[in-house]
């Protein structure tokens, strides 16, 4: 299992989602990290800040992960436009 970190930037990402709704499910969604690499909606990026992204629904949490202590640091949470990459 890993361990899942919030920076600060993402965090408050996180809460500046008005959808309850919405907000919980980025949540919940990005705990499926703890298992990485075995889950979903993953993809490597390249020619990007963070090695990282996760797919849920309009949103992206973009991460790196430190694959010798096994902890995922979630970067950034941002919704889907033509601007999040």
């Amino acid at each position: 299992m890993n361990s899942i970190e919030w920076t600060s930037k993402a965090s408050k990402q996180l809460r500046k989602i008005k959808d309850s709704k919405t907000r919980k499910a980025v949540y919940l969604e990005s705990q499926s990290l703890s298992t990485f690499p075995d889950c979903a909606h993953i993809k490597k990026l390249t020619n990007h800040t963070y090695p990282y992204r996760l797919r849920i629904g309009d949103y992206r949490v973009f991460f790196t992960f430190d694959g010798e202590v096994r902890i995922v640091f979630i970067e950034e949470v941002k919704k889907r436009n033509e601007h999040t990459y």
